[in-house]
C-alpha cells in the first residue's frame, strides 16, 4: 500500500515534484560493502565518474574508520579499551567518543532508561545465531551491571569511568546513525546533492532521485520481501528497528536483539519502529527508545519532539504513525 501524508510536511513530499525538468548530464554511481557487521550502501549522482567514485571511496573509508574505533569485536578499538579499563580507572576518550557517550546519556535520561548503552552486560549473554540465551541466574547477575548511571563521564577532562565492575557499553544502537551522519556531511563537502547512504536499518536521503523524491519502503516485519508503507522523502534521516533483525524463537517466545535494559527481556508490544528526523543519531536513538517504551509512551515522546515522526507496527500488525504524518491515524497492515 502507499503511505502518503494528507497534509504537507517538510519531509514527506509529493511524488510528482520535479516532473518536466530537462535532463541533467551525469550518471548515478553505487556500491555496497560489508562493514560494521552490516551492509553499507551508497548511491549518488555525479557529473564526473571519477568524482562520484572518489566520493563513494570517502564514505566507505569513514565507515571503516568508525568501525575500527567503535567495534566491540576489535581488541584494539577505543570501545574495547573502555570496556577493559574503565572499571579500574578513568579512561581518556577521543572528542568523538565523548560526544557520543554524552548524547547516549541524554537519550537515557529522555527515555527514563529505555535507551541505555550499558545493556551490553546483558546483550553479550545471547547468541542469536545459535539460539542461546542466559539462565535466569546469569541474567539476574548481569542486570546488576546495567544502568546508565554507572557511567561517570567527565566531559571537560574527556574521560569515562564505570562505577562498578562488570559494566560494559555497546554503541551498536548508535554508531551506524553517527556513521551515516558523517558520511552525508562528507558528500555535501564534496558537492554531492542527490544521494542516499544506508547502513543496515539506518539511512539518509539527500535531494532527489531522477527529479523525484526518494521512495523508502518500510519492511513488513512478518512477510519477507513485503512492505507495509512507502514514504516519498527528501533530505531526511530514517532508522528502523525491528524484532526480525536478529532473533530466535523458543517456547513460542521471540528473543531478539532489542533488549529492555530494566528487565533484560525482549519487548513484545511492537514489531518495528521507524523514525524520521534530520539526523541519524536522533533517528537511531529514538527508534530504540520507542521500541522499548512501547506504543503509547513512545508515541507521546515522539509527539513532544519537534521535527520528529514515527511509523510503528504493533504486535497485532497494526500500523501507527505520528501526527506529523497523515494526522496520526492507525490501520492494519494489508
Amino acid at each position: 500500500m502507499l503511505f502518503g501524508a494528507t497534509k504537507p510536511t517538510p519531509r514527506a513530499v509529493e511524488l510528482d515534484r520535479g516532473m518536466g525538468r530537462a535532463p541533467v548530464q551525469g550518471a548515478w554511481h553505487s556500491r555496497e560493502e560489508a562493514i560494521m557487521g552490516t551492509a553499507i550502501r551508497v548511491e549518488l549522482f555525479s557529473h564526473s565518474a571519477a568524482a562520484g567514485e572518489a566520493a563513494i571511496d570517502a564514505v566507505m573509508a569513514e565507515m571503516h574508520r568508525i568501525d575500527a574505533a567503535m567495534s566491540p569485536h576489535k581488541h584494539d578499538s577505543e570501545l574495547s579499551v573502555i570496556n577493559r579499563e574503565a572499571a579500574r580507572r578513568p579512561v581518556p576518550l577521543s572528542e568523538e567518543m565523548t560526544r557520543l557517550i554524552a548524547r547516549a546519556i541524554e537519550f537515557s535520561e529522555l527515555s527514563d532508561g529505555a535507551f541505555d548503552i550499558t545493556f551490553a552486560g546483558i546483550g553479550q549473554l545471547f547468541d542469536y545465531r545459535l539460539g542461546i540465551k542466559p539462565s535466569d541466574e546469569a541474567l539476574e547477575r548481569a542486570r546488576a551491571t546495567v544502568g546508565y548511571r554507572h557511567l561517570i563521564l567527565d566531559r571537560k577532562a574527556r574521560t569515562l569511568r564505570f562505577a562498578r565492575e562488570g559494566v560494559r557499553i555497546d554503541l551498536g544502537g548508535f554508531a551506524k546513525g553517527h556513521a551515516v551522519d558523517n558520511s552525508v556531511a562528507i558528500l555535501r563537502r564534496l558537492g554531492i546533492v542527490n544521494a542516499t547512504v544506508a547502513a543496515g536499518g539506518d539511512s539518509h536521503v539527500m535531494g532527489e532521485r531522477g527529479g523525484r523524491p526518494w521512495t523508502i519502503g518500510i519492511r513488513d516485519p512478518r512477510r519477507a520481501g513485503e512492505v507495509v508503507a512507502v514514504l516519498p522523502l527528501q533530505d531526511t534521516a530514517i532508522s528502523t528497528s525491528g524484532d526480525y533483525e536478529r532473533y530466535f524463537e523458543e517456547g513460542g517466545v521471540r528473543f531478539h536483539h532489542l533488549i529492555d535494559p530494566k528487565t533484560g527481556q525482549s519487548p513484545s508490544a511492537v514489531r518495528s519502529v521507524t523514525i524520521l528526523a534530520d539526523d541519524g543519531l536522533t533517528t537511531e536513538g529514538l527508534s530504540k527508545c520507542l521500541f522499548v517504551m512501547g506504543l503509547d509512551k513512545g508515541m507521546r515522546l515522539i509527539e513532544s519532539l519537534p521535527g520528529v515522526d514515527a511509523v510503528v507496527v504493533d504486535a497485532s500488525g497494526v500500523l501507527h504513525y505520528s501526527s506529523g504524518l497523515s494526522g496520526g491515524a492507525s490501520q492494519p497492515c494489508q
